[in-house]
């Protein structure tokens, strides 16, 4: 994995973090931020999240392959050695199994889903600029972003596209622009990085076999910044406040919390009087580790991104520059 930083990040002064998930967290549900941030409270292993942490790292290693040895064969016979790391990796993960699901079930739906990214990707005719690249700036002189990017890739001509898997069903159009947000922080992470917005933005959703490709531009990631700026404001006075609401929603359903939740009945625990250390702001402890979620919660403005059926496409121009150039110097 590669880290890139800004240069105002290389200063000694110190600024807080935020990243995708925890900002997905806040939008969604104050709340869940207090819990997972502030209170750092576990949760429970979660088969779907922890396929999707295997399958993210099947196929970053999937391109360590010479081009013509990317194939679906190839793809799946990584599966059981990344599964043998894991859990290696992760002691717990033994409490994902159980109510039907089986270690064996497990392994074979994951290897399912990747006939899914072959459907819309053929992977043997371009090569990613970057894979699972940890990226970090500063905003505003305030807010440092940080996350990991699954995949960067850039056309001779120096065009980006923005790259995240996604191991669900591609989202109903209610939850279109959620699904984006994290693609739209990572957009402009690189801009500011790189002096150049991303061409496309793409989800790759591997168990319906689509593609959703999104094309930002200034402006619009302008607003972004504004809005996570804000956002940041916001959880800082929630902070001081002491004061993390619920917001219940559709996800309601999916969280692990709702025994805490007063929307539920629940009483959270005491506010820690010494806030603990802050999380780790990227999404996970490793770029392809047990920690790492597969998808992010979060929303944004409405957008209209496109959602392709299966059909084989390629990197814009057959992708095959080494790396994506800096900016240039101001």
């Amino acid at each position: 994995m590669t880290v890139e930083v800004s240069g105002a990040v290389a200063e000694e002064r110190v600024f807080p973090s935020l990243s995708p998930s925890r900002a997905g967290d806040f939008k969604t549900c104050p709340l869940l931020y207090r819990f997972r941030t502030v209170d750092r409270l576990p949760e429970k292993p979660n088969a779907d999240a922890v396929r999707g942490t295997l399958l993210h790292a099947v196929l970053d290693r999937l391109f360590d392959l010479p081009a013509a040895e990317r194939t679906p064969g190839s793809a799946e016979a990584l599966v059981e050695p990344e599964w043998a790391r894991m859990r290696e990796e992760w002691s717990d993960i033994t409490g994902l199994f159980g109510d039907g699901l089986t270690e064996e079930d497990f392994v074979a739906g994951a290897r399912s889903l990747l006939g899914g990214y072959f459907a819309v990707e053929d992977p043997r005719r371009f090569e990613p600029a970057e894979r699972e690249i940890m990226v970090e700036t500063v905003l505003a002189d305030e807010l440092r972003l940080r996350g990991i990017i699954d995949r960067l890739d850039v056309s001779p001509t120096g065009e980006m596209r923005v790259v995240d898997y996604k191991t669900g069903g591609a989202p109903r159009e209610a939850f279109e622009a959620r699904a984006l947000f994290q693609l739209k922080f990572y957009a402009l992470v690189v801009w500011r990085l790189r002096g150049r917005v991303p061409r496309v933005l793409r989800l790759v959703y591997l168990k319906d076999a689509e593609v959703c490709d999104y094309t930002p531009d200034e402006e619009e990631l302008s607003r972004f910044e504004r809005t996570l700026v804000a956002l940041w404001q916001a959880i800082e006075r929630a902070t001081a406040d002491r004061d993390f609401r619920p917001r219940p929603s559709r996800l309601c359903g999916w969280c692990s919390y709702q025994d805490l939740c007063p929307a539920y009945g629940g009483t959270p625990p005491p506010y820690p009087e010494k806030r603990p250390e802050p999380a780790p702001p990227v999404d996970g402890a490793t770029a392809a580790g047990p920690g790492r979620p597969a998808t992010t919660a979060g929303g944004d403005a409405p957008a209209q991104p496109t959602a392709t059926p299966a059909q084989p496409v390629a990197a814009p121009a057959d992708v095959a520059a080494p790396a994506i150039p800096a900016a240039p110097p101001a």
